[in-house]
């Protein structure tokens, strides 16, 4: 269910982007722009610039760039959506959604769940330091090592036993029950009776990736069954899409180099606690492709931690078989296999942060384990282990990892090259799409100079008559200035407004590009210019015109008149 462009693009002028960015990164007036050390990399001397005027900010260093919703994806690593949100959220105002032939969902109600998730955070918080059973947890804490501080970081609570702890403070309120069960928080039984989910158990609050609280995470006190319970699927809490402790994780690095997965919640926290605060965890579940695909835009390297044993090797399988079609050039998955008998927990407790950081510097590279398992699962049989190979390498989107894996399996088979191993068995290899043969062409041309100044200044366009001309002009990249004289003629648009109607473009790079483009033009000189480069692109088209025409013997009276309507257009630019 999309969310309209018209309120995107609203959102985009009422959100000042100096404004935005200065309250995460202190900002320095530089000129008519400002200017910061890159929060998106390392740098002494400050190459981070943002423009108040075309609401856009580009960095000389590493090149990221882009308005408000970009700035705000990339800072805080939130999806497209996610970050509409965040940034209406700041206004006060609620994101409307065009329906569509699925479901509307009830954005009230899920509202009313946030808070509540979070009032029940906040009771499981209060219950660890006020309850009578308080004690027993405190002590259950210390046993595990847990201090203070991490408990505080993760927000861990006590669920107090009994059927009734939660919904007591809501016994009044049968609206607010209704949404509770809604949530998972509550059951009902056969009977209509409805009790407290959680009872007696240690509370880990999941948290989404803009910090609200989703669901919960309940781990029994003592030896009790079911070790963990945890929320069940809800509207707002998708166990596939989050993963345990992402959001703290981000919230201690800004850009980790590396993120550890794993299988529970307290291997997450007591990790945390012996400085290891980069883990997350899966949620009791395989790792989903939407969690992957979390894990490899937070950080380039993902080591997952599994149990030594047959289970965890099997747990390991299945999250190599999602991994591989959704990684990128750039990304790397690593696995790691601890003693049989031991968790990450455990074993942090055993040798400290030190050495299990050195287990994680010796976890396996991707290709050695796929390989590794396929020839323990087929020995000998190469045949076997081939083909089960190939269906993997298929996948695989990334062809420099592809042709690596290639190469490892003409290995394993004893051929001299994977082009051999191509050949004989007719592997087509992944293709990086051909770039675009309309694209702009040269450096420096007017075409490219018009439209540069087009999408740093789209007031230029505003009103500007329309240009037959252009329209018939045979020249590559044409095309793309004529429909962005077609969007900036009927409408007043800043640069960033005008790039987020092309996120999805296929010139979207292109005008990324121009709108960073150091053009050499001052200010009270772009409009003057922008219409040279008009008059430019027409004389251009006579020139054609002219070209076609001199093919013919003698001009009929149309094709005089219509040359005459040109030049009377140009003329008409120049004033």
């Amino acid at each position: 269910m999309a969310i309209p462009r018209d309120f995107i693009n609203e959102l985009i002028a009422r959100i000042d982007i100096v404004d935005l960015i200065d309250r995460k990164v202190p900002l320095k007036k530089a000129g008519k722009n400002h200017s910061a050390c890159c929060p998106f990399h390392s740098e002494k001397s400050p190459s981070f610039t943002v423009s108040r005027d075309k609401q856009f900010y580009h960095c000389f260093g590493c090149g990221a760039h882009g308005n408000a919703i970009d700035f705000v994806m990339e800072y805080d690593r939130l999806e497209f959506v996610d970050a509409i949100e965040e940034l209406a959220g700041q206004l006060g105002i609620p994101v409307p959604r065009e329906q569509g032939s699925g479901k509307r969902p009830d954005q009230a109600l899920s509202r009313d769940l946030y808070e509540l998730m979070e009032e029940a955070n906040l009771f499981y918080q209060s219950q660890l330091r006020q309850h009578t059973d308080k004690q027993k947890v405190i002590d259950y804490l210390a046993f595990r090592g847990l201090s203070d501080e991490v408990v505080e970081q993760f927000g861990i609570g006590f669920a107090p036993d009994g059927w009734d702890g939660l919904l007591g403070r809501y016994r009044q309120n049968q609206a607010a029950q209704d949404k509770l069960l809604t949530a998972g928080m509550l059951i009902a039984n056969d009977n209509g009776k409805r009790y407290d989910r959680f009872r007696d158990r240690l509370m880990f609050p999941i948290r989404d990736r803009r910090g609200r609280v989703v669901g919960f995470g309940g781990r029994v006190l003592g030896e009790g069954t079911p070790k963990y319970l945890n929320s069940p699927e809800t509207p707002i809490f998708h166990k596939g899409n989050e993963l345990y402790g992402l959001y703290e994780l981000k919230q201690k690095h800004r850009d980790p180099q590396h993120v550890l997965i794993v299988e529970g919640y307290m291997d997450v926290v007591a990790l945390a606690q012996f400085g290891v605060d980069y883990a997350v965890a899966s949620l009791g579940t395989s790792t989903t492709a939407e969690q992957f695909q979390l894990l490899v835009r937070s950080a380039k390297q993902v080591i997952c931690c599994y149990d030594g044993d047959r289970a965890g090797r099997e747990a390991a399988w299945r999250a190599l078989e999602t991994a591989l079609p959704l990684l990128k050039p750039g990304d790397q998955v690593k696995f790691m296999f601890l003693p049989q008998g031991e968790d990450p927990d455990t074993m942090v407790r055993k040798i400290g942060k030190d050495a299990f950081e050195a287990l994680m510097q010796q976890a396996m590279l991707l290709p050695e384990f796929l390989f590794d398992t396929l020839s323990s699962n087929h020995g000998s049989d190469k045949g076997a282990l081939a083909k089960q190979a190939i269906a993997l390498i298929e996948k695989v989107q990334d062809t420099v990892l592809q042709n690596l894996l290639l190469e490892n399996l003409a290995h394993k088979l004893g051929m001299n090259s994977s082009e051999d191993l191509k050949k004989k068995l007719g592997f087509a290899v992944n293709k990086a799409k051909p770039l675009n043969a309309k694209g702009l062409q040269g450096r420096g041309t007017p075409l490219r100079l018009a439209i540069a100044l087009l999408v740093q200044n789209p007031s230029l366009g505003f009103g500007l008559a329309i240009q037959p001309a252009l329209q018939r002009l045979q020249m590559p990249g044409i095309a793309l200035l004529g429909h962005l004289l077609d969007m900036t003629r009927e409408q007043s648009l800043n640069s960033a407004q005008l790039l987020e109607l092309h996120r999805e473009h296929e010139q979207k790079s292109t005008l990324t590009k121009l709108a960073q483009w150091d053009h050499q033009v001052a200010d009270e000189n772009v409009l003057p210019e922008f219409k040279q480069t008009l008059i430019w692109l027409n004389n251009q088209y006579i020139e054609q015109l002219y070209q076609e025409l001199s093919l013919k013997q003698t001009l009929t009276k149309v094709e005089k008149v219509q040359l005459t309507k040109l030049i009377a257009i140009m003329k008409g630019i120049a004033k």
